[in-house]
C-alpha cells in the first residue's frame, strides 16, 4: 500500500482534535538538535538512566526519588563514575532512597564507558557524547537507536528513543497508536522493532518530512493524533 500524504494525515488530524488551530498547539514546539549539543554528557547519562529506572516501573516514584540518585552517583559526573568499584555500585543499589535493583545499576558505568569510548575514539570529531548525538542525521534516527541498543545496556526498544526526547533530540516514538497506524495501512506485518519494520517507518517519516516543515517528534504526535480511539475535540479558551 502506498504511504498516505502528509497533507491527508494532517487534514484528519485536525478533524478529529477540532481544527487546525488547536492541532498546531497540541503539536508542540519544534525540538532543536543544536540545543543537544550545549548540554553536559551528565545530562544525557542522567537521562538514559531515568528512563531505564522508569522502564517497567512507576515513572512517577522515579521521578520522586530522583535528587537521590542526583545526589548518590555525584551528579552523573562520567569521571566519577567510571572509577565506582563494583562493591561501591553494589552499596548504592541497596540503599532505600533509590530503586534497589542492582542490574540497573550497573548500567550507569556501563553506559559511561559507552559514552566515554565514542568521544575518545581515534576517528571522534566529537568533544561530548552531546555532540555526537546532536549530530546524528534525522533521516536514520534508527540507527541512533541501534547504536543505543548495541553499544550501551538496556537501551534497547523504547527506552533508548524516549531518553533521546528527553533530552531533546529530536526523534519520533513507536507507541501505541503509531505502531496501529503502520499496521493498518500495511506498511508493517511483522515484528515492530524488525529491521525491516523500522526501516520501513524511518522511510516514511522521511518521505512525509520532505512534504512539510514539522520535525519528527511533531510527525509523531500527528501520527498518534489522526488514529485510534483519541478522536476528541480540544476546545482552548
Amino acid at each position: 500500500m502506498s504511504l498516505e500524504k502528509f497533507d491527508s494525515l494532517y487534514q484528519r488530524a485536525a478533524e478529529r482534535k477540532g481544527g487546525a488551530a488547536v492541532l498546531n498547539l497540541l503539536l508542540g514546539d519544534t525540538q532543536q538538535d543544536n540545543l543537544v549539543a550545549k548540554l553536559g554528557d551528565d545530562r544525557i547519562l542522567s537521562a538514559f538512566t531515568k528512563k531505564i529506572f522508569q522502564s517497567g516501573f512507576v515513572w512517577r516514584v522515579v521521578e520522586n526519588k530522583w535528587p537521590n540518585f542526583e545526589e548518590m552517583f555525584f551528579n552523573f559526573d562520567l569521571t566519577k563514575i567510571l572509577m565506582m568499584p563494583e562493591e561501591m555500585q553494589e552499596r548504592k543499589a541497596a540503599d532505600a532512597r533509590i530503586i534497589r535493583n542492582f542490574n540497573k545499576v550497573k548500567t550507569i558505568q556501563a553506559n559511561a564507558h559507552m559514552m566515554f569510548d565514542e568521544i575518545h575514539s581515534d576517528d571522534s570529531p566529537h568533544h561530548s557524547f552531546a555532540e555526537f548525538i546532536a549530530s546524528w542525521p534525522s533521516n536514520n534516527m534508527i540507527g541512533l537507536w541501534d547504536y543505543l541498543k548495541k553499544n550501551g545496556q538496556r537501551l534497547g526498544g523504547n527506552t533508548g528513543p524516549y531518553a533521546l526526547r528527553a533530552i531533546g533530540k529530536d526523534t519520533f516514538l513507536l507507541t501505541r497508536d503509531i505502531e496501529a497506524y503502520f499496521r493498518a495501512k500495511k506498511i508493517i506485518d511483522g515484528g515492530l522493532q524488525s529491521k525491516k519494520s523500522l526501516a520501513a517507518i524511518q522511510t516514511a517519516f522521511n518521505q512525509w518530512q520532505s512534504e512539510c516543515d514539522l520535525s519528527l517528534s511533531q510527525l509523531s504526535r500527528l501520527v498518534a493524533y489522526a488514529t485510534g480511539d483519541n478522536n476528541v475535540q480540544v476546545e482552548f479558551d
